[in-house]
């Protein structure tokens, strides 16, 4: 079990899975039994320092979006994308992607024009997807449970604090 060990008002010495030090220092845990109850903890850290298990983070998150970290460059969040859902065709102008899939399986698929998305690619566990900046893109779970993912934006691609709990949220966000 990875613990945290800090000196905290007083105490000698106590044990968190996740801390907030008057600099606003995070840090989330590693054991995932740390993680039980802690999703509704998540929030949009930018411009602080931050560590998290990004794993752990994605594995136990449940919505469609959520923004962890904003900065002025870059932008973290979170995805969870429901048995034979997608992520919806879209595209960036100006902004690169990384996507990471921590568990789940589909397909990604890419290109110049909505309706010529010449790659094609199958993705699970483990898969990194980058796509450049003004490329039209989807992923589509073709599993039997959620994908989960991360997804790092340069420069930042939503606004701070973005929680999109469903897909429909989302789309609603973004006209």
């Amino acid at each position: 079990m990875h613990r945290i060990i800090k000196k905290y008002k007083g105490e000698d010495e106590i044990t968190m899975p996740y801390w907030t030090n008057q600099q606003h220092s995070h840090y989330w845990g590693h054991n995932p039994n740390q993680w039980q109850g802690h999703q509704q903890m998540f929030s949009d850290h930018g411009m602080n320092p931050f560590v998290v298990n990004i794993e752990q983070a994605s594995l136990v998150n449940n919505t469609f979006r959520t923004a962890l970290w904003t900065g002025k460059h870059l932008q973290v969040t979170l995805m969870s994308i429901g048995v034979g859902e997608d992520i919806g065709l879209e595209r960036h102008p100006s902004t690169d992607q990384f996507l990471r899939i921590e568990s789940g399986q589909g397909i990604v698929l890419m290109g110049d024009h909505p309706n010529q998305l010449t790659f094609r690619q199958q993705v699970a566990k483990n898969s990194a997807i980058m796509v450049p900046a003004g490329k039209w893109h989807n992923l589509i779970n073709t599993g039997n449970s959620p994908i989960k993912l991360y997804s790092i934006y340069a420069p930042p691609e939503h606004p701070f604090g973005t929680v999109h709990r469903r897909k429909a949220d989302a789309m609603a966000a973004e006209g």
